[in-house]
C-alpha cells in the first residue's frame, strides 16, 4: 500500500486520458512541483459536495504548458493505473491517502465487441469531423483508450474506472457511444433540414 498526494477535483481522469489542468492553489502548486521534480505520480480523485470517491487514477505530468511568475502553472497530465483509496491521511499542506492498486479481472472482450466499439467511434468521428486518431484494436485497455477520446458524463466515467472487467467496460463504452452517435446524428439531421428550408421540423 502506497501513500500518495491527492488532488480532489470535479473531474474523472481515465487511464490513458490526457487533460489540461490549471494549478493555482498553493497546496497543489507544492504537490505538482514535487511530482515534476521527482517525476512521480499523484492521485486524481473525483470530489464533490458528497465527498471524495474511493476510486481514483494515478496521474503524471506529461508537460508543463505555461508557468507564471506567482507559481501558477498550466500542465498536461495523463492518467495511469487506477487505485482504491483505503484511507485519507494528513501531515502535508495537500491531501494525502493510502492507496492500493485496482486490478482487472482476466476477462477480455469478444472480437465482435471490439469491432462494434471501434465502428461506433469511427461513426462519431465522421459525424463530428474530428481528426482524433482511433486507438489500436489490440490495445489491452481499449475501453479506456476509446472513452478518453470522447466527452462523456462524469457518472459514466466513474462507472468505467470502477469496473474491473475489460469485457464489461467495452460493452458499456459501446452503449455510451450509441447514445452519443444518436445525438450527433439528430443534430446533423436538424442542421441539414434547417439549411434546406430555413426551419427545423419536429417529429
Amino acid at each position: 500500500m502506497d501513500e500518495i498526494g491527492l488532488f480532489p477535483l470535479e473531474i474523472v481522469l481515465l487511464p490513458t486520458e490526457r487533460v489540461p489542468l490549471h494549478i493555482f492553489e498553493e497546496r497543489y502548486k507544492e504537490l505538482l512541483a514535487e511530482c515534476i521534480e521527482a517525476e512521480s505520480e499523484f492521485g486524481l480523485v473525483y470530489a464533490d459536495d458528497e465527498g471524495v470517491r474511493d476510486v481514483g487514477t494515478r496521474a503524471r505530468v506529461e508537460r508543463v504548458l505555461n508557468e507564471f511568475p506567482d507559481g501558477r502553472m498550466d500542465v498536461l497530465v495523463e492518467g495511469g493505473e487506477r487505485f482504491l483509496l483505503e484511507e485519507l491521511t494528513a501531515g502535508r499542506s495537500f491531501q494525502t491517502g493510502r492507496v492500493s492498486m485496482l486490478e482487472d479481472e482476466d476477462d477480455p472482450p469478444a472480437a465482435s465487441e471490439v469491432e462494434r466499439a471501434l465502428g461506433l467511434f469511427e461513426r462519431l468521428r465522421e459525424l463530428t469531423g474530428s481528426d482524433v486518431e482511433a486507438p489500436e484494436a489490440t490495445d489491452a485497455r481499449l475501453s479506456f483508450a476509446l472513452a478518453g477520446r470522447v466527452e462523456l458524463p462524469v457518472d459514466a466515467k466513474l462507472e468505467l474506472i470502477s469496473e474491473t472487467s475489460e469485457r464489461r467496460r467495452l460493452e458499456r463504452v459501446g452503449e455510451l457511444f450509441e447514445n452519443v452517435v444518436a445525438r450527433a446524428e439528430h443534430v446533423r439531421h436538424a442542421s441539414e433540414r434547417a439549411a434546406t428550408n430555413g426551419r427545423v421540423e419536429l417529429g
